[in-house]
């Protein structure tokens, strides 16, 4: 399975930080954005990668994650010239992903959980497996302001909405999917929406209409952070300093990720922690060797 990273847009939402930066690259606590989405995927054994940026940030990008060698993964880059939804990715992406299944990942969501590993492994494998897509639902306060999944008690898709005024679950669809390859000929199907994107959830139905669409819920236990506002963004990294300070783990730290899955040996590991000698990353990096 191949995996792409969105992290286009132009972050209105967080003007001015914005103004000169992209959204994903802003800091959230100790790492840029991008570090948590990125996890994500290589947590689900993913290792090939395509990331897609605004023209202007490219480099800023390229500078920071290079090809991936360093995290054992290949990264490779695409621009989006212009926002025009989510499921605009796949369009962006339809030479790289060819004919494998793909999981796309927003850039300004934040994952965690106990057994994160084993939900995405699993839903991975049974994208490889069975076909279909999968997604993910988490339950919010406000489910207007999301993509809204409602199932029947056997747990079968029965609708899925994009912000309804009237919500018929309080199930959100997190910035989480996992589609077969069948997903570039679904995505050239969809008409632009009236706000003039691809939109995903468009993408969703099409899958619950062919009765391939699965999801997965992330229940107690799991926390899913959308970084697109300024109170968002605060509250991510508030969550990440606490977790982190009360265990002394880090979270969303590629380096342990690859070393752990054997994508890097210590030789590498060494290699990265020299490069943050002198602060508390490049400690824990140090701190995994032993060192």
């Amino acid at each position: 399975m191949k995996g792409i990273l969105l992290a286009g847009g132009s972050g209105t939402r967080l003007y001015p930080l914005t103004l000169g930066v992209s959204k994903q690259l802003m800091p959230v606590y100790d790492k840029p954005m991008i570090y948590y989405p990125l996890s994500v995927l290589m947590l689900a054994g993913i290792w090939d990668i395509l990331v897609i940026t605004t023209p202007e940030q490219q480099q800023n990008f390229k500078k920071l994650l290079n090809d991936g060698s360093q995290f054992g993964i290949k990264l490779s880059y695409v621009v989006q010239e212009k926002p025009e939804g989510i499921a605009q990715a796949f369009m962006l992406g339809e030479s790289f992903i060819q004919e494998e299944p793909v999981a796309l990942v927003l850039g300004d969501n934040l994952f965690f959980g106990n057994d994160l590993i084993k939900l995405l492994i699993q839903a991975r494998k049974r994208v490889e497996s069975a076909g279909g897509g999968e997604i993910f639902s988490y339950r919010v306060r406000d489910p207007e302001r999301y993509g809204v999944v409602d199932q029947n008690k056997e747990g079968t898709v029965i609708s899925i909405e994009e912000k309804p005024k009237k919500p018929k679950s309080s199930n959100a669809v997190v910035g989480l999917y996992f589609y077969d390859s069948q997903v570039i000929e679904y995505t050239k199907k969809l008409k632009p929406s009236q706000r003039g994107e691809l939109e995903i959830t468009d993408l969703n139905q099409l899958y619950l209409k062919k009765g391939k669409l699965r999801v997965s819920a992330m229940g107690r236990g799991y926390a899913w952070l959308d970084t697109g506002t300024h109170h968002d963004l605060h509250d991510a990294g508030s969550f990440v300093r606490s977790i982190q300070e009360r265990q002394g783990l880090q979270i969303a730290c590629p380096e342990e990720i690859a070393f752990e899955a054997g994508w890097i040996d210590q030789k590498l590991l060494l290699k990265q922690a020299k490069r943050f000698q002198g602060n508390r990353y490049g400690e824990y990096l140090y701190g995994l060797i032993g060192q």
